[in-house]
């Protein structure tokens, strides 16, 4: 079982920047990939970003050069670094983990808003 917990969103006006954070209760190098989801009223999930445990990113079209996903290996912690928001960036952000034996965790969700 894996536990995540994310923090950090609120409400920003456009352009601003937030940064999300997600602790895991275990080591990350133990998990295969971690990413962030978000999903806003009436639409689907759908993938942020994403980073391997070789550290392999990837970025959906939408957020590519504005958004950031690290990782602090020290206090197994995913970070979402999100600059120049707009307010289609508004939604729910989810963190996940997939494990090795293909088992998928989320986190609760934190809400970001992008309004003026």
């Amino acid at each position: 079982q894996v536990q995540l917990v994310e923090s950090g969103g609120g409400l920003v006006q456009p352009g601003g920047s937030l940064r999300l954070s997600c602790a895991a209760s275990v080591s990350i190098f133990s998990i295969s990939d971690m990413g962030w989801y978000r999903q806003a009223p009436g639409k689907q999930r759908e993938l942020v970003a994403a980073i391997t445990r070789g550290g392999r990113t990837n970025y959906a079209d939408s957020v590519k050069g504005r958004f950031i996903i690290s990782r602090d290996t020290a206090k197994d912690t995913l970070h979402l670094q999100m600059n120049s928001l707009k307010p289609e960036d508004t939604a729910v952000y989810y963190c996940n983990a997939g494990l090795f034996d293909r088992r998928d965790f989320w986190g609760q969700g934190t809400q970001v808003t992008v309004s003026s």
